[in-house]
């Protein structure tokens, strides 16, 4: 079984992986981490130099930024709610991509966005950290 098809049959039998063993695990911890603003987990999570492009600004966003804007509750997502992913493995590392619908606030301003999203994970000591995240809004 190649390895795409061993993330999709994860994916079939109720994703019973642990973050540490799956990449998808680590993905789906990640969204969950955003939504509860769990700023414990997403350090754990993201790598030290971990940088995302934004989805609504295409800005780069650093790690410590991240945290601190849900730290402070400036960010606040309400829903993450992934429409599909698709998992390629290269030995230590999985890319991701995939589909999301979300919604939240930044400040005062309520968002939502439909967006294509490209995710790379690295397995260090046994984890899947969260490297490089890049959000494409999808405008209807």
């Amino acid at each position: 079984m190649n390895k795409l098809a061993r993330c999709n049959a994860w994916q079939e039998q109720g994703g019973r992986m642990d973050s540490q063993s799956d990449p998808l695990a680590a993905e789906q911890q990640f969204f969950r981490s955003l939504i509860r603003g769990d700023v414990g987990a997403l350090d754990r999570i993201l790598g030290d130099d971990f940088l995302l492009i934004d989805v609504m600004t295409g800005s780069e966003v650093k790690k410590p930024d991240l945290l601190a804007a849900l730290g402070s509750g400036q960010l606040k997502f309400a829903a993450i709610q992934p429409v599909e992913s698709q998992v390629r493995l290269y030995g230590i590392t999985a890319v991701i991509t995939g589909r999301t619908q979300m919604s939240g606030r930044f400040g005062e301003t309520p968002f939502t966005a439909s967006s294509r999203y490209t995710h790379v994970f690295v397995k260090e000591q046994s984890q899947w950290r969260l490297v490089s995240a890049q959000g494409t809004q999808i405008v209807n």
